[in-house]
This record gives structure tokens, C-alpha cells and sequence, in this order.
């Protein structure tokens, strides 16, 4: 049995779960999530514990076990805790900003580059430190709009300027002057 499966999802104070077949339905103070999964799982409710079951041994069902659960505790986590990406802004004269609700990035383009926050997804730019936190409660979503962010203005390989996440590790390259020092 998959062992991240068969972990039961506690369900903190303040966060509903309606189960109707094979759709979940989670509610708590961030906000609501609901997803469907395949008809071959199914889900227990105790007391403050939900159970995620699978029919059979069957490969593909022991795939879609563990991934079940593990998406309904990030549903659980995120309406209740919520999830928040960071990333960090490398390079002379870029900089971030808020205009509202938008975020304004001047990375190097002749023009800044505006981005609009869906519905759920919150930024937050400290410009002191260069940082810009990406906040929500749909995990995948803020995980995405986060990399939609990065790839605005990726860190290049030679100075390393442009947007990353924070703790990623960019691999530098040597440039020419490396080469004609390698060479000899």
C-alpha cells in the first residue's frame, strides 16, 4: 500500500470538507477549493481525519492513491494556512513595485512589464531586501504564477541578473575572459 496514501489528512478547527462521490470540497478561511479525482478512490470521513481508499491493487490505482491524497492535504493546508513562493531580484537598476494590485517590473526591458494578480494569488514586494512574495491558497496556482514571474526575466548564466527563486542556485559560466585564461 502506498505509504503517503494511506497517511490520514487531519482536517484543522475552522476548515469543512464535503465529500460528494469522488468530488471534495474544502472550505475554510482562505478561501475554497474543489476537485475531482477518479471513480476508482474514495474517501472515508471520521471525526477529524479523512481517509483516502483505492479499489484494488492495480497499478494505476496505486499511482493515483498517494497523488490523491497528497493533493487533498495541500486543499486543507491551503485554506487554512495558505501557501507563498519568494523570489529575489538580481541586477543593477532592476527593481519591483506594486500599482495597486499589480505588481511593476523594471528588469532591463525598454518598458516596464506589468503583472495583474488572478483572482486568489496576492503579491507583496519588499524593496529594501529585492524580494516579491506570491501568496494564495491554491497551491498549484501560486506555484505557477510564480514561475509565470521568473520567466518574465529568467537569471542569465554570465552576472547572473534577473529573477529567481529565493535559494536557487544559478550556474555561472566563465565568459571570454574565462576562456583565454583557460586556454593558456
Amino acid at each position: 500500500m502506498s505509504r503517503i496514501g494511506r497517511l490520514p489528512v487531519k482536517i484543522p478547527a475552522g476548515v469543512q470538507i464535503q465529500i460528494e462521490g469522488t468530488t471534495v470540497k474544502v472550505h475554510g478561511p482562505k478561501g475554497e477549493l474543489v476537485r475531482t479525482f477518479p471513480g476508482v478512490l474514495s474517501f472515508v470521513r471520521e471525526a477529524d481525519t479523512l481517509q483516502v481508499n483505492r479499489s484494488s491493487d492495480d497499478r494505476k490505482e496505486r499511482a493515483l492513491h498517494g497523488m490523491a491524497r497528497a493533493l487533498v492535504q495541500n486543499m486543507v493546508t491551503g485554506v487554512s494556512l495558505g501557501f507563498q513562493r519568494n523570489l529575489q531580484i538580481e541586477g543593477v537598476g532592476y527593481r519591483a513595485e506594486m500599482k495597486g494590485a499589480d505588481l511593476v517590473l523594471s528588469v532591463g526591458f525598454s518598458h516596464p512589464v506589468t503583472v495583474k494578480p488572478p483572482a486568489g494569488i496576492a503579491f507583496t514586494v519588499d524593496e529594501k531586501a529585492r524580494t516579491i512574495q506570491v501568496k494564495g491558497f491554491d497551491r498549484e496556482q501560486v506555484g505557477q504564477m510564480a514561475a509565470d514571474i521568473r520567466h518574465i526575466r529568467p537569471p542569465e548564466p554570465y552576472k547572473g541578473k534577473g529573477l529567481r527563486y529565493v535559494g536557487e542556485h544559478v550556474r555561472r559560466k566563465a565568459g571570454k575572459a574565462g576562456k583565454a585564461a583557460a586556454a593558456k
